[in-house]
């Protein structure tokens, strides 16, 4: 094997293993209906020796950015991250309301029961980038939530 392959080989086991340092929870992408131009994907992060999430990416939208949303005064704005810090063993939430991954410039309806690629892209404590690839379930709720339906899944 030459030497510029076994280093490429080491350069993507060390990627992947970083990558694999993360875990990722209650992964999915809100619904979006022919013509709508944009929706968010939301999860919950924990690294496991911290990182930041840098950047993604997914077929589906002309463009995937991190998003923060916040109260500005009585006004609820939006706006675009550089760097999301995923502080060593802490659990970060990407949810409605808060921070998520705004993918915008859909390309194609996103309906439920669908799934949709995305790619997060993590950088290390050393400068190191790697990728995670994750597949996200299309719902029109988190997961779980409380819907008239189930209330919470009390049942008489």
């Amino acid at each position: 094997m030459k030497l510029t392959t076994l280093t490429a080989l080491l350069a993507l086991t060390s990627a992947l293993a970083h990558a694999q340092s993360i875990d990722v929870k209650d992964a999915w992408v809100r619904t979006a209906v022919p013509g709508q131009s944009g929706t968010g994907a939301f999860m919950t992060l924990t690294a496991k020796d911290g990182a930041k999430l840098v950047g993604a990416f997914s077929p589906v939208a002309g463009v995937a950015e991190v998003h923060e949303m916040k109260m500005d005064g009585d006004v609820m704005r939006m706006r675009a991250v550089s760097v999301l810090d995923l502080p060593a063993g802490k659990t970060v939430q990407l949810k409605p309301g808060g921070y998520h991954v705004m993918l915008m410039e859909l390309k194609q309806a996103l309906p439920k029961g669908s799934t949709v690629p995305l790619t997060l892209t993590l950088r290390d404590a050393k400068g190191r980038e790697s990728r995670m690839e994750l597949k996200l379930p299309v719902a029109a709720t988190a997961p779980g939530a409380a819907t008239p339906g189930n209330a919470g899944g009390h049942k008489h």
